[in-house]
């Protein structure tokens, strides 16, 4: 999951990329729309270079788990754009229906891998910022506690 900065620096400059990326038919429509943000096209890239991995013995298994991440990237990447953006704008941007999205999108939600509240009634999409300062206080809490647990487990084995 790498920023778009980062996308190009270590994936699409990259050497070791660039000499084989032609070799998988859309592979840098893939990765060049993305970059771009150039999402409609994006999805029709991921569409025929998961039809490539599905005729691969070794890939084909993998396929669905790939095609499923790269959507929730592209989703999460035209997201952080927005405080706020209309479902058919959002559907019109990657070029699908807006039930399509909607289904899409309630179903990555759910699972928490957007960050983001759907408002079915008035069609808006709204971005949630995950607060990582609160996260980082409850994580240190929870790591307190099972620190503690330890300590006074291990405390009554010595006094025994």
């Amino acid at each position: 999951a790498l920023h778009r900065v980062e996308l190009r620096r270590k994936v699409i400059m990259a050497p070791e990329i660039l000499s084989v990326i032609d070799e998988i038919p859309n592979a840098r429509e893939l990765l060049n729309s993305l970059y771009q943000c150039k999402y409609a096209q994006f999805l029709r890239a991921l569409v025929a270079v998961t039809e490539e991995m599905t005729k691969n013995r070794y890939l084909a298994q993998h396929s669905a788990f790939f095609c499923r991440e790269m959507r929730v990237k592209a989703y999460s990447q035209f997201l952080d754009s927005y405080k706020s953006v209309t479902l058919a704008s959002m559907a019109h941007a990657f070029g699908i229906t807006v039930d399509l999205l909607d289904q899409e999108l309630s179903r990555f939600v759910a699972a928490n891998r957007v960050n983001c509240v759907i408002d079915k009634v008035s069609g808006i999409i709204e971005t949630t910022r995950p607060d990582t300062r609160n996260a980082q206080y409850l994580e240190t809490i929870k790591q307190g506690d099972q620190l503690l647990t330890r300590i006074q487990k291990l405390s009554r084995v010595i006094n025994v």
